[in-house]
């Protein structure tokens, strides 16, 4: 086992899938930041904006082939990160099937297949993260198919961990944060979020930075495996 340094990446090769802004992106910089290697995967033609330091593998986590093809190109992986997402939003009566099965396969699925493939290429000591969210655990009407498919990682986390130890598998479920998600209100989305946080105990929304720190450290605790790390500024318990 190579050596490591508890709280820092340097030096380490992580592969982060499904995403190339937000919370992703601030990772992937912080990552890169601290000196570690970073590879970013993704639908093709998806590769474009790419951080500074930063290569790019093709792969759908809805087609296990694919998924095979990156752990192969990957080579030896420190750390897994899967930050993909299919939202289905809306009355539960409206969703198309295809449109289900696609969250259930960006947030559960895929990550399942990942692990399948990556734990033989995974060096001693390292891990995976996946991300979960508050809807997981504060259901609304329209957000069930989301909510389902959050909650659902915590349990996959728990199982996972089980599974493929020694790799460590954890998950963070973030809160409403201001990472450009919100973006699609427009004119709305500054009073959406001045009305979530007069509603959270810490009084204030998310940040990306918020999550990337409980992130670098889910990746680099030694002693975390199996836990769902809820960031989410007390989300869960809001009026």
């Amino acid at each position: 086992m190579r050596s490591r340094t508890e709280g820092s990446l340097q030096g380490q090769r992580l592969v982060v899938v499904g995403g190339r802004s937000g919370i992703a992106r601030g990772l992937t910089e912080a990552a890169l930041g601290q000196g570690a290697e970073v590879v970013l995967a993704g639908r093709a033609g998806a590769a474009a904006s790419l951080p500074q330091g930063a290569s790019w593998i093709d792969v759908d986590l809805r087609e296990e082939e694919t998924i095979a093809t990156l752990v192969s190109e990957a080579g030896t992986v420190d750390h897994w990160v899967v930050s993909a997402s299919a939202p289905a939003n809306g009355p539960l009566a409206d969703q198309p099937a295809d449109g289900i099965r696609a969250a259930l396969d960006a947030k559960v699925v895929g990550p399942l297949l990942l692990a399948k493939h990556a734990v033989a290429s995974t060096r001693e000591g390292g891990s995976m993260l996946l991300f979960s969210g508050v809807v997981g655990w504060r259901p609304s009407p329209g957000l069930t198919v989301m909510a389902t498919a959050n909650a659902a990682v915590a349990a996959l986390v728990a199982a996972l961990a089980v599974e493929v130890a020694p790799m460590r598998v954890n998950a963070i479920s973030p809160g409403i944060v201001d990472s450009g998600a919100w973006d699609r209100l427009g004119a709305e989305k500054e009073a959406f979020l001045r009305r979530t946080a007069q509603q959270l105990p810490v009084g204030r929304v998310g940040e990306v930075e918020n999550i990337v720190s409980a992130a670098l450290l889910a990746l680099t605790n030694p002693f975390l495996t199996g836990s769902t790390l809820h960031v989410d500024g007390g989300g869960r318990w809001r009026p």
